[in-house]
């Protein structure tokens, strides 16, 4: 518990946080609880005496206990600001008795507020933050999140989609298997301990439904030009799983090695993630190519013709086709201007750098949020971290100090890295003179429990423990560097001793580097496997080929619009950039097939381009329509992590979109030299909708 109190060394100031303590501590839940003026005793007599006086003392004594408590080094920077305004309640819970998460959490607050009201003459402020408050924090922003943002996205959807094809029947069949799909993923993962995941529960089941969406979209705009051609409804679906459903195979499986390519990594959550999205593709393309066809060979069928041909997106189609005719007429400069793009925004992409806030999982403004910074700049930080030193050898307690006092003057030469504490220090604050080397005798006044958590001759361990703020891993990098080199100078100066740092922030300048590179050549793997799919699918390396730089520059400008906006490259965007790469191939599978198919049928290769554009222009742009819309509804979530992929999402789907247009078409004219048509070319407008 973070408390404010401008007055803790005056009368009023001392008596109202004694009751507040005293409050707290006949809650059932509180087992126990340090502060200030429980701090051990560092005299040589090992008498407990209080830090803050008792009674009617004076001022002046209030003044003397102000500075003691300032040099006292188990207070000073670990319990009480240097300041000396904002103090730290260290509470621990008694779980046997606790009932509810409330328990642990507003009572504490209210509490102390109640008790703190008793006292009005005295400024008092509470925020509770740590592991239990934090983790709790996140578990209530996600409930909340889960139910408000599937409720909004899956409503923009339909809405948005009866807009766009003229008619809530058709939406609602085309939105059956999809839906069907996801709740088929949902029990599966849940089933096998999946679901415990910050993103299983808001981001999956949007992810999932858009997805689903994206290629039931296909299948229907082909049902339903089929149904108006006059084919019957088994004709129709059959024509649609002939030619939409052999690329909605090629989508589900290039989406699912972009989403399994995550289940490589090392950190646990992304792992689950990526096996959660395997296992929801594969249902969703299940649902879609059979549910659907399902629905559309029933007497339904003649309600789900109405109106086809003239969806909002086919009836504009004609002005999109311009850009086409444009980038076809210039197709060298469109390529030209293409690959340069793409080269000039990889470079920018590598000056992103790797980062993670034990924040950004808070939503802003909370409470824990706030005292998390209030933490950061009263105390240095939450988290504590410490550089352990061992021997193996016998080592003098002199040696030992000499050791503990250079480890503790590199950590004190960071301004970072805030109040350390070792035995040395505690020794430099007990009465006498002399420097520590010379008095390590005196450890042995010290509470063993106190000793032991700095210096264990027995086990032939000591430590010196630092706070770290909550700034990131790209603002501590370079002083985690500076203090780790620093380290190696004192082992290779004192032969026999290792000293190794140790601590959560530790942990995350160690390893999200190497989450962040795993998923990053996951990343590049899975470009690697889509690229072979498609070759081996459209047995054409040089189209392959070709669709590389429409597909990878989408995610290259997203790089580089997180370097112009100074986002940092943790795992959320890592995730989120490797998961859009599976889902942006599916538009350019689906022209690629088209056009395929085009070539077949006798069209000369601009020909097949423009005829692969009318035929499947229209699900390209309602399914890149839909997708945003449904990402752009997470926007309005607290978390900062839901917000990042959304964000990058939308960058990166609508990106997709205009490069599978424009630049396609022109990569394709220039690079691609199909066989010669057997038959006469036949010129096709784009606006044409045959069956």
């Amino acid at each position: 518990m973070v408390v404010e109190c401008p007055e803790v060394f005056s009368r009023q100031g001392a008596a109202a946080l004694r009751h507040v303590v005293e409050r707290l501590e006949s809650l059932d839940a509180v087992a126990g609880l340090t502060w200030l003026d429980r701090a051990p005793p560092l005299n040589i007599f090992g008498l407990d005496e209080p830090i803050l006086p008792r009674g009617p003392a004076s001022p002046k004594r209030f003044e003397v206990a102000r500075h003691k408590a300032l040099d006292h080094p188990l207070i000073v920077g670990q319990l009480l600001s240097p300041d000396g305004q904002t103090l730290l309640f260290l509470i621990t819970y008694d779980w046997a008795l606790v009932q509810d998460e409330a328990d642990v959490t507003e009572a504490l607050v209210a509490t102390a507020r109640g008790a703190a009201a008793e006292y009005p003459d005295v400024p008092l402020s509470f925020a509770l933050t740590g592991p239990v408050p934090i983790r709790l924090e996140w578990v209530r922003n996600r409930d909340a999140n889960e139910r408000l943002f599937q409720f909004v996205g899956y409503g923009l959807i339909l809405a948005l989609s009866a807009v766009l094809f003229r008619g809530l029947s058709v939406v609602l069949v085309t939105a059956a298997a999809p839906a069907l799909g996801v709740l088929w993923t949902l029990g599966i993962v849940r089933s096998i301990g999946l679901q415990d995941n910050p993103f299983s529960h808001v981001v999956l089941p949007v992810l999932l439904s858009l997805v689903g969406f994206a290629d039931s979209v296909h299948m229907m705009v082909d049902i339903r030009r089929g149904l108006a051609a006059g084919l019957t409804p088994r004709e129709a679906c059959r024509r649609a799983l002939g030619t939409v459903g052999v690329a909605c195979f090629l989508t589900m499986i290039t989406t699912a090695i972009g989403m399994a390519s995550l289940s490589l990594a090392r950190h646990e959550v992304v792992r689950d993630f990526g096996w959660s999205c395997v296992i929801g593709v594969a249902c969703t393309w299940v649902a879609v190519l059979t549910v659907l066809p399902l629905c559309c060979a029933t007497p339904w069928s003649r309600v789900l013709a109405r109106g086809a041909g003239r969806e909002v997106i086919g009836g504009q189609l004609h002005r999109v086709a311009r850009g086409i005719d444009f980038s076809l007429r210039h197709a060298r400069i469109t390529s030209a201007l293409t690959i340069g793009l793409f080269a000039i925004l990889s470079v920018v992409a590598l000056g992103l750098e790797p980062d993670d806030r034990k924040a950004n999982i808070l939503p802003p403004g909370s409470g824990a949020q706030r005292a998390l910074d209030t933490i950061d700049r009263a105390l240095g930080g939450l988290d504590v971290c410490s550089a352990d030193l061992q021997w193996s050898v016998e080592k003098s307690a002199e040696e030992i100090a000499d050791v503990l006092g250079e480890i503790d003057r590199v950590i004190a030469a960071e301004p970072l890295l805030g109040h350390p504490l070792s035995v040395c220090r505690l020794i430099d604050s007990l009465p006498g003179e002399g420097a520590a080397r010379d008095r390590m005798d005196l450890l042995d006044l010290l509470p063993p429990p106190l000793k032991e958590s700095l210096y264990d001759p027995v086990k032939q361990t000591a430590r010196v423990t630092f706070r770290v703020p909550d700034r990131g891993t790209v603002a501590c990098k370079p002083t985690f560097e500076r203090v780790d080199e620093g380290l190696k100078r004192i082992e290779g100066a004192h032969p026999g001793f290792e000293v190794s740092l140790s601590g959560e922030p530790i942990m995350r300048w160690r390893d999200l580097y190497q989450v962040v590179l795993d998923l990053a050549r996951s990343l590049g793997t899975a470009a690697v496997e889509i690229l072979v799919v498609m070759m081996v699918a459209f047995r054409s390396l040089r189209l392959g080929l070709i669709a590389i730089i429409p597909n990878m520059l989408p995610l290259a400008a997203a790089a580089g619009w997180m370097v112009a906006t100074g986002q940092p490259l943790d795992i959320v965007s890592v995730c989120a950039l490797t998961i859009c790469l599976g889902i942006a191939v599916d538009d350019t599978i689906h022209f690629l097939s088209r056009y395929r198919f085009e070539l077949d049928q006798g069209f000369d290769k601009t020909s097949a381009i423009r005829q692969a554009f009318a035929e499947v222009g229209t699900g390209m742009i309602m399914t890149t329509i839909v997708l945003v819309t449904g990402f752009s509804s997470v926007f309005a979530s607290d978390s900062h992590d839901h917000r990042a992929f959304a964000t990058l999402a939308v960058i990166t789907l609508s990106i997709a979109l205009l490069c599978d247009i424009f630049c396609l078409p022109a990569l394709v004219a220039v690079f691609d030299k199909p066989p010669q048509p057997a038959a006469d070319p036949r010129a096709v407008p784009l606006n044409d909708s045959r069956a």
